[in-house]
């Protein structure tokens, strides 16, 4: 679409033309090289990285060399005095800038610090560079003397833009670049290339600038900057066309990069919190266990002392009536007992504290049959070791069921085979402790296994 009207506006002047692709499926190739360009290809980056590509990579033979975008129309004036330049008359000089005119939805942009606006565009080969310290604002780079041509325009307009879908994608990727950018300058990992001077070259009042407006507080700078443009650089004069540009590019692009910017830092907080919690995890991790165990373990004992009649001077009547969850626990275990036998066909009754099958004897649960301990550390490891509290409470949950599930299992088998193996009841919690335990560790090797997978899926 704009690469005839370029490449029109510079064939007069018999200059070997180099024409940097990045993969184009259209007709660019064809077009170029109906016009004697040379090609190169390489993967599109940003413009500046491809400008430092172009410059490095083309076998160029004449001393000077001018960077131009594909959108750029050289006029007939600027045309002219380049058919006309002689290097022994710039023996002093090593750029040369060019006045450009910016053209959106066909309208030129004359106000609003758009015109004039002065490009470094003709460079001495091999002096002059790209500034690949910006991610968008291309610029080239010459040490020494440089000029500006005021009347030695080049024409700015993308076609392509005239549909505001087009411009609003391709600045919201823009957005991308120079919120990075932005925020590197801000962690000092980026500096600038052009030193800053008000009175300086363009470029370097154009660093200078920069350097304010980094200084600026995110939010508040995009509608400062929109007022200045359009009150004291004019930019209202450019009519309905030229306030609805000032108006995008000005505020509305500067308000999506500064909210790039916050989400970016609030990214990065939090993959440093993330980092942090996982580095410290295992020491949390021990620490919480080694403090909540013994809570859980002796809070129960306590519990049980102040709730237990005669048992502790500090006896409770009220923690003993209304809230006394171990005196709950005991009937729940004895009525699901005695409901299991009852379905197995024994017969079998409780009281608070025994569990009566009839021919077989009695099983008293005192405390240390509760599985209160057993509990304790199964709670202990699961709240304190790091996961996601939806993933806790229901483990948890499960957890303790399925533990005081085995224990009525224990209470079921203890009460049917009392008589036949007398010696094996003598030490049946120690035997219930060590099944508890190795079921609990493998419940828990799974448990904290099935978070390594899901990361590992996740990554995948």
């Amino acid at each position: 679409m704009h690469l005839p009207r370029l490449l029109q506006s510079i064939s007069t002047l018999n200059a070997a033309v180099f024409i940097l692709d990045s993969g184009s499926t259209d007709n660019t190739i064809a077009i170029g090289e109906s016009f004697g360009a040379t090609f190169l290809q390489h993967s599109f980056e940003n413009h500046p990285n491809q400008w430092d590509y172009a410059l490095k990579n083309f076998d160029i033979k004449t001393p000077w060399v001018i960077g131009l975008d594909a959108d750029h129309i050289v006029t007939p004036e600027l045309r002219e005095r380049l058919a006309n330049f002689r290097d022994e008359d710039y023996k002093h000089v090593n750029g040369i800038y060019f006045n450009r005119k910016n053209f959106f939805k066909g309208h030129w942009i004359k106000h609003g610090g758009y015109y004039p606006f002065y490009q470094l565009k003709l460079i001495r080969y091999g002096m002059g560079y790209s500034d690949v310290n910006e991610n968008m604002d291309h610029r080239f780079v010459v040490p020494g003397n440089t000029i500006i041509w005021k009347d030695g325009h080049i024409l700015e307009e993308n076609l392509k833009e005239n549909k505001i879908a087009f411009w609003i994608e391709k600045h919201n990727r823009y957005s991308d670049l120079v919120a990075l950018e932005e925020l590197e300058r801000i962690e000092q990992t980026r500096s600038q290339t052009v030193a800053p001077h008000f009175w300086g070259s363009p470029d370097e009042r154009r660093a200078w600038l920069k350097n304010i407006w980094w200084k600026l507080p995110r939010y508040v700078r995009p509608m400062v900057y929109f007022l200045y443009r359009m009150f004291f650089q004019l930019g209202i004069l450019d009519g309905r066309t030229g306030v609805i540009f000032h108006f995008l590019q000005g505020f509305w692009f500067r308000l999506i990069v500064d909210i790039k910017i916050d989400e970016k830092i609030q990214q990065q907080k939090k993959i440093a919190q993330t980092d942090y919690h996982k580095k410290n995890e295992p020491f949390r991790f021990v620490l919480s266990f080694i403090i909540l165990f013994p809570l859980f373990y002796y809070f129960n004992l306590f519990f049980f002392s102040i709730t237990l009649p005669g048992g502790h001077h500090y006896y409770s009547v009220f923690l003993d009536d209304y809230l006394n969850y171990i005196k709950g626990l005991r009937w729940i275990l004895l009525q699901s007992s005695a409901r299991v036998l009852n379905w197995l066909g024994f017969a079998a009754i409780t009281n608070e504290y025994d569990l009566l099958v009839a021919g077989h004897g009695i099983l008293k649960l005192v405390y240390s049959c509760l599985g209160l301990g057993v509990i304790s550390f199964f709670a202990a490891f699961v709240i304190s070791y790091p996961k996601k509290l939806k993933s806790k409470i229901i483990f948890l949950v499960t957890g303790i069921l399925g533990i005081e599930l085995l224990n009525i299992v224990r209470f079921v088998v203890l009460a049917i085979f009392w008589d036949k193996q007398h010696a094996l009841i003598l030490d049946h919690h120690t035997i219930f402790n060590i099944i508890i335990y190795l079921v609990i560790a493998i419940s828990l090797y799974f448990w904290v296994k099935q978070d390594d997978n899901k990361t590992v899926n996740e990554a995948n």
